[in-house]
């Protein structure tokens, strides 16, 4: 998966907690995620913060589906609140595929 297939895949599955996300998918996302912010802080505060407010539900959905990717639950996302679950989770979004269905696929179904 390229940059502008990430994109369009993250952007057209906005709200979609289900399924899996790959590594190259989540990781372009994030790039994508990052130079949208910059550039909107180059306009303004105002700017910044709308961009920031609409990839905030996208990137959401992608970090879940990354999460279920490596058979997690979408729910260790909310470790970002205590800080250094940042760190946890970061370890496991670098995680290579899990290997056959899991059961967020199974729910999903």
């Amino acid at each position: 998966m390229n940059f502008g297939q990430a994109i369009s895949t993250c952007l057209s599955r906005y709200a979609t907690f289900s399924g899996r996300a790959s590594r190259p998918e989540f990781w372009w996302f994030f790039l994508f995620q990052i130079l949208a912010s910059v550039a909107a802080s180059m306009l303004g505060d105002t700017v910044a913060a709308l961009v920031s407010l609409a990839l905030l539900l996208p990137a959401l959905a992608v970090g879940v589906r990354r999460l279920h990717d490596i058979g997690k639950s979408g729910w260790w996302q909310l470790l970002v609140l205590t800080g250094i679950g940042l760190l946890v989770l970061i370890y496991w979004w670098v995680q290579p595929t899990a290997e056959g269905s899991n059961l967020h696929d199974a729910v999903a179904a």
